[in-house]
């Protein structure tokens, strides 16, 4: 009973604190490591403590897998150099430098050192992107970031490993080199099985619960698969962290051709939630670490001013270093013609910002505990990632957006994020009414060919309508809808009460208007993530259009008060659009009469544009590209 209810309070009050950060839009890994320090010192307050086997196999397992099905596989491979360079050889230069300067300062032998610097190397994958995303950081660089924090802890865990092996006695060069190879790639091919074998499983279940039973199963099946196999002969195996990634790439980027949609509704509804209990309950365990590491380091032969001085003099090291790496690493590549053809380089504020986004986490701290009980000062070891896991989350989390506005690094612009999904709309759409026309004409009536017709037009109307800045039909919908899902709801509810009708029947009934009230929030929240800003930047670019390329000068609009022809036959309109040849003024998709398309029918003009205040987009009607 104590331990179910230590559970709750924990979890309880980890999603608390989170909301309230939320609410005062702090980012919540920080308020919860702040709530834990103070409520480590509490006296009711159980000592919890962090062990390697709690962290590295019960959380760090379902975490990264909740990660890396959600990273997009594409935008991994397309930055697969950076993610190197920054997972790989950020870590072992890391590892080296703090290496030096723990065997300095603590005179500790190089076996430790080593075993330390690998401890405090890795960024942690929650933390970073947590953050990273809510100051509104460039998507290349969430990417980066995202890529870096899932591969790095297995990177620092080999390290860790071939340093602990050689506390307990010696290693060859030869010995760390094939260790390493096995792990890395070992586990890459374990993750690669794995998934394989998911994928075929996965295509025969129809079931929504099995799929999705079978997905929450899948972080411990890597993970256990890769650690279970040894090489005889040699102190190592494939990294089960590594095999847990690969895996949720793999299977993230085929999940669309795998799985029906609701079974990935539920999937990503399942792990929101298990990623949210536990990131926040990961930090507020942080926290709470602090009297038990505090009362140790009194009890080492090392005075406590040493080992707060070497713990402030590491977290410098760490901060420091990464910013040392960063900037080489990210233009020295670019300097080979190759290189620089495909990926030219970025402003220097894309580097820094990635520099000062390094904040360390749960597997740094749970990481120390796999140093042997033997080795001197271990408690001032313990305190080091201690300081270093806080330092680096209040410091570097703290100015993170202070440093973001400083340098003017902008995020994504949800105009032109609107743009590119019309885009793709528009694409899906004429594909599916190509089909319906090919496929279905003939088959099935003119009213269901008219209502399927509709259907396929409103999604894309509805994301074109939010580049206007008045209450677009689509809002005016959802909002009416709503109010009469809610009228619906009361009147079956109602009926419940009476016990007139089957509780089966009115459960159906309850679950339908459960998923349409569903899909209005999803609308809805879509809507106000893209929320309009006052000025939309010109897009340059015209994709390789030559339409888009021809027509770049604005003409006289004919009409400038409004659309032409709703102006002559008195009819509302919902946003303008202006020929690019002519200078017609019509109304858009969304408007009753769709006059700017019927222009374009009528006189075959190729190139529209926005004649709303402050948007410069354009569009093909030929090529249906945005410009």
């Amino acid at each position: 009973m104590d331990v179910a209810l230590t559970l709750v309070t924990l979890v309880a009050i980890a999603v608390a604190v989170a909301a309230v950060s939320e609410r005062f839009s702090v980012a919540a890994p920080l308020g919860l490591i702040v709530v834990g320090i103070a409520g480590s010192y509490l006296p009711f307050v159980p000592d919890l403590e962090l062990t390697p086997e709690i962290v590295l196999v019960g959380l760090l397992p379902p975490l990264l897998y909740a990660a890396a099905i959600r990273t997009s596989l594409v935008d991994f491979k397309a930055n697969r150099r950076p993610i190197a360079l920054l997972s790989i050889g950020l870590v072992v230069f890391t590892t080296v430098g703090v290496a030096a300067l723990v065997h300095m300062i603590f005179e500790a032998d190089w076996a430790v050192s080593f075993a330390l610097g690998a401890v405090v190397a890795p960024p942690d994958a929650v933390a970073a992107t947590t953050i990273a995303r809510r100051v509104g950081l460039p998507r290349r660089a969430v990417t980066i970031l995202e890529g870096e924090s899932l591969v790095n802890d297995a990177t620092a865990i080999v390290l860790l490993r071939t340093a602990i092996a050689a506390i307990s006695g010696t290693v060859s060069v030869w010995e760390v080199g094939l260790g390493f190879a096995m792990s890395a790639i070992g586990g890459a091919v374990v993750g690669f099985l794995v998934a394989l074998v998911l994928v075929k499983i996965r295509r025969l279940i129809d079931d929504t619960l099995t799929d999705v039973a079978f997905s929450l199963m899948t972080p411990w099946l890597a993970y256990i698969a890769a650690e279970q196999i040894h090489v005889p002969g040699l102190d190592a195996h494939p990294s089960g962290v590594l095999a847990v990634v690969v895996a949720g790439l793999l299977l993230g980027h085929k999940s669309h051709r795998i799985q029906s949609a609701s079974s990935r509704l539920f999937e990503h509804t399942n792990w929101a939630t298990i990623s949210f209990v536990l990131e926040n309950a990961v930090f507020l365990l942080i926290g709470l670490q602090i009297r038990g590491i505090v009362s140790a380091v009194g009890d080492d032969d090392l005075s406590f001013g040493r080992v707060a001085a070497g713990s402030a003099l590491i977290l410098l090291a760490v901060i420091v270093l990464r910013l040392v790496w960063m900037f080489p690493a990210t233009y020295l590549p670019r300097m080979i013609p190759r290189i620089r053809a495909v990926d030219p380089p970025p402003p220097w504020t894309y580097p820094a910002v990635i520099a000062w986004a390094g904040m360390r986490g749960v597997v740094t701290l749970a990481a120390v505990f796999l140093l042997p009980a033997n080795v001197d000062h271990r408690p001032a070891l313990v305190m080091v990632a201690f300081v270093v896991t806080v330092g680096t989350l209040l410091i570097q989390g703290l100015t993170l957006p202070a440093l973001v506005r400083l340098i003017g690094l902008r995020g994504p612009d949800p105009h032109e994020d609107n743009l590119e999904e019309a885009k793709v709309h528009q694409a899906a759409t004429a594909a599916g009414l190509a089909y319906l026309d090919e496929n279905e004409a003939g088959r099935i009536s003119d009213s269901v060919m008219e209502r399927l017709r509709q259907r396929a037009t409103d999604r894309t109307d509805a994301v074109w309508e939010r580049l206007g800045g008045v209450e677009t039909p689509s809002a005016q919908y959802s909002r009416a809808r709503a109010a009469m899902l809610e009228v619906e709801r009361a009147e079956v509810l109602r009926l419940r009460d009476e016990a007139s009708i089957d509780q089966s029947v009115l459960r159906r009934v309850l679950d339908a208007l459960d998923v349409e009230e569903s899909i209005l929030d999803r609308l809805s929240e879509d809507a106000t993530t893209a929320d309009r800003e006052t000025d939309l930047r010109p897009v340059t670019g015209h994709g390789g259009c030559e339409h888009l390329k021809d027509y770049c000068v604005t003409p006289t609009p004919t009409t400038p008060d409004g659309c032409e022809e709703c102006l002559r036959d008195g009819h509302d309109w919902v946003h303008l659009r202006l020929c690019m040849e002519c200078g017609h003024v019509g109304c858009c998709d969304s408007s009753p009469y769709k006059h700017a398309d019927r222009h374009f029918d009528e006189t075959g003009h190729p190139v529209m544009r926005s004649f709303e205040p402050g948007e410069a987009w354009r569009w093909c009607f030929v090529d249906n590209l945005t410009g």
